[in-house]
């Protein structure tokens, strides 16, 4: 078949002279599959361009990709101290459960109060102690307040 006859099924078919590709645009095309399909299978030798390329993108990934995709991986959250201890943001303030300071009077609750802390944070000196109420009344923690 000779080149018009096929130039003119074409045209009835409804492809203009414009919608061929070339030689040039297959050959193009060609090369730019076989190098995509060396980075896909990673056929490219160690220092050569297309091996520092395939590298920097991977590194590109790992370095930028936190920042425009959620990832959703969060830090877990510790557990909490064995007497759950909870501190204010200034370190001033602390709060222990009731069961864990064991006392009668005000005197003991701050002595059971400075050796549960002074693991944590040292040696301190419990300035004021308060009760934490439940709803119904009962004592669920202490709270104190302390100095170095």
């Amino acid at each position: 078949m000779d080149t018009l006859t096929r130039y003119a099924r074409d045209f009835r078919k409804g492809h203009s002279l414009s919608q061929r590709p070339s030689f040039y645009t297959l050959k193009i095309m060609s090369r730019i599959g076989r190098t995509l399909k060396g980075y896909l299978f990673w056929t490219y030798e160690r220092g050569s361009f297309h091996y520092d390329v395939m590298v920097t993108l991977i590194l590109a990934f790992i370095f930028i990709a936190p920042h425009f995709i959620n990832f959703k991986d969060k830090p877990t959250i510790p557990p909490p101290h064995p007497t759950e201890i909870v501190a204010s943001a200034d370190g001033k303030t602390y709060q222990v459960e009731a069961a864990a300071v064991d006392a009668q009077d005000e005197g003991m609750v701050r002595t059971n109060f400075q050796r549960l802390l002074k693991p944590i944070t040292g040696a301190v000196t419990v300035d004021r102690v308060e009760q934490v109420r439940d709803g119904s009344g009962h004592v669920v923690a202490y709270r104190a307040w302390v100095r170095r």
